[in-house]
């Protein structure tokens, strides 16, 4: 299963890939990515993950989908 794990870890660090598409893939729940990262990260690793991924939109695909402006049609 480390695999599985490497793999939920370069999904979690990568800023395309959103929580609901780890669970899609993976099926954990965002709190359960954390609780992953936690175990197996170090501690400042961690708390650089956290702080990165904590308010960004692309990481939920709810808060991305009410933040982009609607297309407006130029003529």
């Amino acid at each position: 299963m480390q695999v599985d794990i490497d793999n939920i870890i370069k999904l979690a660090w990568s800023d395309k890939i959103s929580f609901e598409e780890i669970n899609r893939i993976h099926g954990l729940t965002e709190s359960e990515v954390i609780k992953l990262m936690r175990r197996n990260l170090k501690s400042r690793s961690f708390k650089l993950w956290r702080k990165r991924v904590s308010g960004r939109t692309r990481k939920h695909e709810k808060k991305r989908l009410s933040s982009e402006k609607p297309f407006e049609n130029y003529v």
